[in-house]
């Protein structure tokens, strides 16, 4: 089976920016992805903050038809910020306007100021997301559900909007690229959404546990997902000069929020250094022969899936569709 991409569109904006002026972009470049080949879309989720952010099940439902037969996935949903009959719900309600081509990204999340606005300790995010996952998957099977946990509790229940997709939307785990992150994800998901700034090295570690771990649980081999940043050009300098500026723009206001900063996890947040590193080693901003090389590089580690993001903070729309462009014309041939 091809390597299968999908595009992770910008919902988070600059400040000042108002979104509803980026709209008919946003459905621009879902359109011209559909026509590049790319297969799924994808958005993040914050609260709170100094970038306006467009929630990202509401915005999924508004670009569906937008998106034809593409899939249409959360990358990530801050999952222990809500309670998992709420968000079962709600992603069923994203299957049926989605026709069934939801997939549930679901992330831990890390800025302390929205748990701490949640009143949600930040102590509780493993314990919520690994008992939220579990219950959301019970009441997606449409079957009475009775579940007791230490922090959430339904007794004789059963879903009132059954998803399309039989068993529900694909859960794919957003975890941290270290051992433990691996193993929730093999335990926990359908697949698992690695962060685009691990290296292509420490993603061949990761990976190792991540198969280990699902081969001990004896679950069969499920999706590998990357997310790599991609910024193209002839010039292969320019390319790394518009991915930094804009980049490294994003970047800075994502580190003005506390996170567990400690380990490889947070590394590309801490300065402008490292994530200069970051950027070199695991990003793409170059030229299509040497994307198209490091593509295959990951292709050839197993991967099924690259969920590509090509605009950041105040990089203009004429780059992106540019950028897709390219990836339909000089990318997209090679793994066809």
């Amino acid at each position: 089976m091809p390597l299968k991409f999908g595009l992770a569109i910008m919902n988070d904006f600059p400040p000042g920016v108002v979104p509803a002026s980026r709209i008919s972009m946003l459905r621009e470049q879902v359109r011209a992805a559909s026509d590049a080949g790319i297969s799924s879309i994808w958005v993040l989720q914050h609260y709170l903050g100094s970038m306006p952010t467009l929630q990202p099940v509401p915005l999924l439902a508004a670009l569906a038809q937008d998106a034809g037969e593409m899939t249409l996935g959360t990358n990530m949903f801050i999952l222990p910020l809500r309670h998992p009959v709420e968000v079962a719900e709600e992603f069923a309600t994203l299957d049926h306007l989605t026709g069934g081509r939801a997939v549930a990204g679901f992330g831990m999340g890390y800025r302390e100021n929205e748990f701490e606005s949640f009143g949600i300790s930040m102590d509780d995010r493993v314990g919520r997301y690994d008992e939220s996952v579990r219950l959301i998957r019970q009441l997606w099977s449409g079957a009475e559900t009775t579940f007791e946990g230490e922090h959430f509790k339904v007794k004789d229940q059963r879903i009132s909007l059954a998803p399309i997709q039989d068993g529900g939307p694909p859960i794919w785990i957003g975890a941290g690229p270290h051992k433990k992150g691996a193993e929730r994800a093999a335990r926990l998901g359908d697949a698992w959404i690695v962060p685009p700034h691990v290296t292509p090295e420490r993603l061949a570690v990761v990976l190792g546990h991540y198969r280990a771990e699902r081969e001990r649980l004896g679950k069969e081999t499920s999706d590998l997902v990357v997310r790599r940043e991609l910024v193209l050009d002839a010039d292969r300098e320019r390319a790394r000069e518009i991915g930094l500026s804009a980049r490294g723009a994003l970047t800075q206001r994502y580190a003005a929020y506390n996170a567990p900063q400690g380990g490889d996890a947070y590394k590309h947040l801490q300065t402008d250094k490292a994530a200069e590193e970051v950027a070199d080693a695991s990003y793409l901003f170059t030229d299509p022969v040497t994307a198209v090389g490091a593509l295959k590089d990951l292709e050839s580690q197993g991967l099924t899936h690259i969920v590509l993001r090509m605009q950041w903070y105040d990089l203009g729309q004429e780059q992106v569709l540019a950028t897709l462009e390219k990836f339909k014309n000089e990318v997209l041939p090679a793994f066809r």
